[in-house]
């Protein structure tokens, strides 16, 4: 994908389409719907104007009259992706409605793993970035702290949130890549760690491991995460 434009511009300000002729078959949301069931079939990496062309049935050059460049797709991916939050009213309990924000960028992510690739604060420009930054700063309209403050308090929630989830899906996909079961190579590192401790060179975590705290709920560690970050932002 090339870039066609002469002079800066946003996608957003863009007519819909440019050049003449009959109205097309397709629409730039079209092209987004196709582009977005590409990454999350094959990732981001397969998706191209000749792969959308393709599934449109169109051809390759026309779609640059309605997306000029790479960086304009991927904009319009993620702020399609960004439409997927429920954005349900305030409920007057800040901390509450900004770990529900949380919980559902984490579904949005697991959905869409590419996002995680593409996210960057360029990206807060379109309709439904910015609407989902309404509905937080309303959900922090309580909090007694300054405006940037709050923007540094969104934007720390969703780094959070993305960096839990490319763990989550990194643990999975090594999990798919083993000849053998997740069990039986825990089972071996396991064996390994005990082996490692019993050496005596590691006695803090020795003590740590000897506590024999429960298993870890993932559930239990995304809240508990997510709440010490909103708990740095709380006001004595």
């Amino acid at each position: 994908m090339t870039g066609r434009a002469a002079e800066p511009e946003v996608i957003w300000a863009r007519p819909a389409r440019t050049g003449r002729g009959p109205k097309p078959a397709y629409s730039r949301s079209d092209i987004t719907d196709a582009a977005v069931r590409i990454a999350d079939a094959d990732g981001i990496d397969a998706v191209s104007m000749r792969r959308i062309a393709a599934e449109l049935g169109c051809g390759t050059m026309s779609l640059y009259n309605y997306v000029p460049r790479k960086e304009d797709l991927y904009e319009l991916m993620v702020d399609q992706a960004s439409g997927e939050y429920a954005l349900g009213g305030p409920s007057g309990d800040w901390r509450a409605d900004m770990r529900a924000v949380a919980r559902e960028a984490r579904g949005i992510l697991h959905r869409h793993p590419w996002v995680i690739r593409l996210m960057t604060t360029g990206y807060a420009y379109g309709p439904n970035a910015l609407r989902f930054l309404e509905h937080c700063l309303e959900c922090l309209a309580g909090l007694d702290l300054p405006g940037g403050t709050k923007m540094e308090l969104i934007a720390t929630v969703n780094g959070t949130v993305m960096t839990i989830v490319a763990n989550e899906l990194a643990v999975a996909e090594r999990a798919r890549s083993l000849p053998w079961s997740e069990e039986q190579e825990q089972a071996v590192r396991h064996a390994y760690l005990a082996s490692r401790l019993a050496s005596g060179a590691y006695p803090r975590l020795t003590a740590l491991f000897a506590e024999a705290a429960p298993p870890l709920d993932a559930e239990e560690v995304f809240t508990r995460t997510i709440d010490r970050v909103l708990d740095s932002f709380a006001k004595d």
